[in-house]
């Protein structure tokens, strides 16, 4: 990728207002919150989420917000990991002295690579994938086993996030978790605010906008892709769900670029 759209996948803002645009709906945000010299509160917002009003106060904190593209363009295992990472818990706390010492040390790589003037793409994805397998190796030491129903949560977003393309029925990922549909709704009501269906929902529409932008099939072929029965079943999805067809949609976006 040339360096001139390289801020189109990642931006770094420090101070960062609660008024401050994403770079889309679907990005990634991850909110690094310094409260004392040995503590770091983490905050991620998920694709097709938006973070807590709660979460900004008057600590000094830096935002790290960036495209779905920076971890598709990795292996799966590694995607599957960071959206994990996103979605067992809202935010993570970091009490443990070398760990703040090495987040703090790599948020600060970035953003001085952020703000050179020879910025390098490949530069500020790596930084962010090392940073990131950090969060993830911390997360994991702190998951807790007693929190059966976020572990549910976390076990049907990484099902959905590997079968979505075939499978978009509630009772498949509810009989894979073993409960039944209504419980894993109410647990998904309960953690994240939507059922199986709009979540599986959202991330069609990710895909779909993901597949617009490159550009590499027909909307036509997008639409059998992504399991709809029928081109105008998925049009109607898409217009229902973003306010405009995936023609004009993908129309807006090549006049953009």
């Amino acid at each position: 990728m040339s360096n001139q759209h390289w801020n189109s996948k990642i931006q770094i803002l420090q101070p960062f207002e609660k008024s401050a645009k994403m770079l889309s709906d679907n990005s990634m945000g991850i909110y690094f919150e310094w409260h004392a010299k040995n503590a770091i509160h983490v905050h991620f917002k998920p694709l097709n989420e938006v973070f807590s009003h709660s979460v900004f106060n008057e600590n000094d904190g830096v935002l790290i917000n960036f495209e779905r593209d920076l971890i598709d363009e990795d292996d799966i295992e590694y995607a599957l990991d960071v959206l994990s990472v996103f979605n067992k818990y809202p935010q993570l706390h970091i009490n443990e002295a070398q760990q703040v010492i090495r987040i703090k040390q790599l948020v600060d790589l970035l953003k001085e690579e952020y703000a050179n003037d020879d910025v390098s793409y490949i530069m500020l994805k790596t930084l962010l994938k090392v940073l990131l397998l950090h969060l993830i190796r911390y997360q994991n030491d702190v998951f807790l086993e007693q929190d059966l129903n976020q572990k549910r949560v976390f076990q049907f977003l990484e099902l959905m996030e590997v079968t979505f393309l075939k499978e978009t029925n509630t009772d498949y990922y509810a009989n894979e978790i073993g409960i039944s549909s209504k419980r894993l709704n109410q647990i998904l009501k309960q953690k994240l605010n939507a059922t199986a269906k709009q979540i599986i929902q959202q991330r069609q529409l990710t895909e779909a906008k993901r597949e617009l932008v490159k550009g590499d099939i027909t909307t036509k072929e997008l639409a059998f892709y992504l399991g709809f029965n029928s081109l105008s079943s998925f049009s109607r999805f898409f217009k229902n769900s973003v306010g405009v067809s995936p023609s004009d949609f993908k129309t807006h976006i090549s006049f953009k670029n």
